[in-house]
């Protein structure tokens, strides 16, 4: 049987002691995201038959239980006063076999609403990263990381009580007060009826002393939470990195002590509220039973009661406490348990801005030529105050390359990010080869368009697994190839382990030129006709960015390459440049061309003389 002390605390949401009162946050996200007790039924369904296994066994169980009690007043009254070996041994004997089917249930009911608990938490949080992966940027943009996990993992994760606490605790505890209570009642009428005078007051004094509890608990999450916020912020690398640049550290150490030294105050409370209502429990179950010898003493309340009833009945009516409290807080966890499953629907119910067409366009990535063409392409961010990009209208030959340059903010990676559709434009269309880009299946599409982007990022794991990442069908050969085209082969090489180096967290081993060095070599391990490089070489010094220029221009023969650069050398060999303002093309042309139009371009360049940077 599941006590309401472990129903509190399997729920996942920290709540403690049990109240009548649904957390609020609870109620608000079920008024934002209601949620359809048959949509969490389909959930079940397939397994309905291992459900009905666990709840035979928990009524099977409960009512075994039952016996103990009648086997100990048949002891206390017949075996012993008789001395009658053969039915004490009778009895006790079925003490022993209760005790082992009762425990026996317990595994198999457990084993089997842990396994369904399981699978069902699998196929959710399955779903739900799945369905979250195919969001657009926008989404992440709009969303901390830390809501995502934490619905992916502590919301599913608290999911599993549903079936491993709330539905198996309610039936189990159902049974043991409705058990129990007949059987008391054919114990002794008259002391039923004196426990239904004791208990509400008893369970009125341990849901207040809980309630005190919860609210002292509530407080002490909220200030462990900053307590752990303050560590992740002050001890991670980046963390760490910042306060010494900034000097930030005694700052952080005084804030950091401050949090702690109130954590003290609280825990101090908590525990006392904690003992608190230990000590109410243990006042109700010491004072019920006294009651009860007290009334089993009197010749008006007692009936000519036998020692044995009176042993029997105490021993069913300490059962009856702690389930009946259950019962009591099953409207509480049940909203607490519809809360996690509107919040992981919530996400499951996100509609996607960008996927797969229904009837996606068949295409062989190999034989993609690689023209792109932007006909007439606008774009505007949902909460932009205006439009990112108007009226683009550029083509790109085959196996030519395009230089995008302009100010910060004047549309540059917007502009390149429709290629790969990591954004759709709002207006007109975006062609490769001819075919809209919205009409290829999204994976065809990552083989035709590799991205390299000016924030590296690096999984936590071997050189090999990262390069891999992008293809992990590759060979070894395949992969030393493009380390070496992105110049950075020798350097692996050099490494006591070689390609088997952890990267560590975010990379965070390696300098910014060989992040991003490892960076081009994972995308050209995919051999993409189009090449999408939004300032790849922005993080590399003046030698190292010849090199890997160099590498990238040799790579580049024979695919359409469209590059967002602001160092002059990087976009005046381009076959075509096109400077952006504010969204719209003010100019465009080859380096010649627009140096002898002496306009924008020609002062940026002239800038660009100067600090080697193509910026307004």
């Amino acid at each position: 049987m599941v006590g309401i002390d472990e129903m509190t605390t399997k729920n996942g949401r920290g709540r403690e002691g049990g109240s009548r009162n649904p957390d609020p946050a609870d109620k608000a996200q079920l008024e934002r995201s209601p949620v359809r007790w048959s949509r969490v039924a389909g959930l079940f369904r397939p397994y309905r038959w291992q459900l009905s296994v666990v709840v035979a066994l928990i009524v099977a169980s409960s009512t075994v239980a039952l016996a103990t009690p009648f086997l100990v007043r048949m002891v206390i009254d017949e075996a012993l006063p008789r001395q009658d070996v053969r039915l004490l041994v009778w009895a006790v004997g079925g003490m022993l076999a209760v005790t082992v089917v009762t425990a026996v249930f317990g595994v198999v009911q457990t084993w089997l609403s842990t396994t369904v608990g399981q699978r069902v938490m699998h196929g959710l949080r399955t779903a739900v990263f799945t369905h979250l992966q195919r969001q657009s940027l926008g989404f992440f943009t709009r969303t901390k990381g830390g809501e995502v996990q934490s619905r992916l993992m502590n919301d599913i994760g608290g999911m599993q009580s549903v079936v491993t606490s709330t539905a198996t605790s309610a039936a189990s505890n159902a049974t043991t007060v409705i058990g129990t209570a007949v059987a008391m009642a054919a114990l002794s009428w008259r002391l039923s009826l004196l426990s239904l005078v004791v208990l509400p007051p008893a369970i009125w004094l341990t849901r207040r002393v809980a309630r005190m509890r919860r609210t002292i608990t509530a407080q002490r999450q909220r200030h462990l939470a900053d307590l752990h916020s303050q560590v992740e912020e002050g001890l991670s690398v980046s963390g760490v990195l910042l306060g010494k640049t900034l000097g930030a550290g005694p700052a952080q150490s005084q804030r950091f002590t401050g949090t702690s030294h109130d954590l003290v105050a609280l825990e101090v409370r908590s525990q006392l509220a904690g003992r608190w209502r230990m000590a109410t429990m243990s006042i109700v179950f010491a004072g019920i039973p006294a009651l009860i010898y007290l009334a089993a003493g009197f010749p008006a309340t007692s009936g000519g009661m036998t020692i044995g009833t009176l042993v029997a009945f105490t021993a069913l009516q300490g059962t009856l406490f702690r389930p009946l409290m259950g019962l009591l807080d099953l409207g509480v966890t049940l909203t607490s348990s519809m809360a996690l499953f509107s919040r992981v629907f919530e996400y499951l119910d996100l509609p996607v801005d960008i996927d797969d067409p229904i009837a996606p366009v068949p295409v062989d990535p190999a034989a993609v030529r690689g023209e792109v063409r932007f006909e007439h392409v606008g774009f505007r961010y949902p909460d932009g105050p205006r439009p990112a990009l108007s009226d683009i209208d550029v083509t790109v030959p085959a196996g030519s390359s395009l230089a995008l340059v302009g100010a910060t903010g004047s549309g540059k990676s917007t502009l390149a990010s429709l290629v790969a559709r990591l954004n759709d434009p709002t207006s007109g269309r975006v062609l490769i080869d001819g075919v809209d880009v919205r009409d290829l299946a999204l994976a065809d599409l990552a083989r035709v368009v590799g991205v390299v982007s000016q924030e590296t990022y690096l999984l936590h794991g071997t050189i090999r697994e990262n390069l891999r990442h992008a293809r992990p069908d590759a060979t070894d050969d395949e992969m030393t190839a493009a380390a070496r085209r992105a110049q950075i082969h020798d350097l692996i090489t050099a490494l006591p382990d070689g390609y088997d180096t952890v990267v560590g967290a975010r990379g965070h081993r390696f300098s910014g030129g060989e992040k991003q060095r490892l960076a081009i070599a994972r995308t050209l391990l995919r051999d993409p006709r189009v090449l999408v490089l939004d300032e790849a070489t922005s993080a590399l010094d003046n030698q190292t960015e010849r090199a890997v220029q160099t590498a990238l221009d040799e790579a580049s023969r024979g695919r359409t390459t469209i590059t967002i650069a602001h160092r002059l050398s990087t976009v005046r060999d381009a076959d075509r440049i096109v400077v952006l303002d504010a969204g719209r093309i003010v100019e465009q042309g080859t380096h010649e061309d627009l140096m002898a139009e002496d306009g924008r371009y020609a002062r940026l360049a002239g800038t660009a003389q100067r600090d080697a940077v193509l910026v307004a």
